[in-house]
């Protein structure tokens, strides 16, 4: 996975599967997570229509959230981004194949989102480490770690189903569906 590195939305650099993407809003930093191929999985408010690009500040106050995968160029817009694997000195990442399923099984779900205490950067972060933080977190909010348990299902397996209900149970658990 890419160190930090800086670059936009006109010369992309090489995000590889996994990594964090930070987006510069003119008001705010939006999180995404590549997943590959030119692909990003975020969070949007779930009254935006595809392609969501959170320009706008309802998405920064929204309570509820839609799980998109979308292009990283169509997301970014204008803007600038850069890869930002901030946590990785403090928490160890997950192997890349988990971290994508994990994102694929996410696809098209509504969850809450609360700016402080779950926001974008903790849903990528719980993505790619099992832990969801953000340096926007309020001390108040202790809900994701339980998140770092998820076990995401993998095809042909015997415990699928089971691993399934769990992975629905916990994310209800922490991002309530509506």
């Amino acid at each position: 996975m890419a160190a930090v590195q800086s670059f936009s939305a006109t010369r992309p650099g090489d995000p590889e599967p996994g990594d964090l993407i930070e987006i510069f809003r003119p008001a705010y930093q939006h999180w995404a997570l590549y997943l590959g191929d030119g692909y990003i999985i975020n969070v949007t408010p779930v009254d935006e229509g595809p392609p969501a690009t959170l320009a706008s500040a309802k998405s920064v106050f929204s309570r509820k959230a839609r799980v998109r995968m979308q292009l990283l160029k169509d997301v970014v817009g204008n803007d600038t981004y850069h890869i930002n694997n901030k946590y990785d000195g403090t928490y160890a990442p997950l192997p890349v194949e988990e971290i994508i399923q994990r994102a694929e099984y996410l696809i098209d779900q509504e969850v809450s989102y609360d700016l402080l205490g779950n926001n974008c950067e903790h849903f990528v972060t719980l993505l790619r480490y099992g832990e969801g933080v953000s340096d926007q977190k309020s001390p108040k909010y202790n809900g994701f770690s339980a998140l770092g348990y998820i076990s995401s299902a993998r095809p042909n397996s015997k415990n699928s189903f089971a691993i399934q209900r769990k992975t629905i149970s916990l994310l209800q658990k922490c991002f309530p569906v509506f």
